[in-house]
């Protein structure tokens, strides 16, 4: 498996568990609001984030274009 199909992978375990625990209210507006916090949904968004922008990344690198 590449790194892209790696990475893609575990965007799509995040995304299915945050939709899992947000559809049993385990999420407060608190939390969705402090992206810089140590609750589970604050590590979630920002692991996200940096797959998400590793992923870009490798794109760039793959078409030889700059970001």
């Amino acid at each position: 498996m590449s790194e892209k199909q790696k990475i893609i992978k575990r965007i799509m375990e995040l995304q299915q568990k945050f939709i899992e625990l947000e559809h049993a209210g385990k999420f407060s507006t608190e939390d969705y609001y402090d992206p810089d916090g140590e609750s589970e949904l604050a590590q979630y968004k920002r692991e996200h984030e940096e797959l998400a922008t590793k992923l870009v990344d490798l794109a760039h690198a793959e078409k030889g274009s700059k970001r």
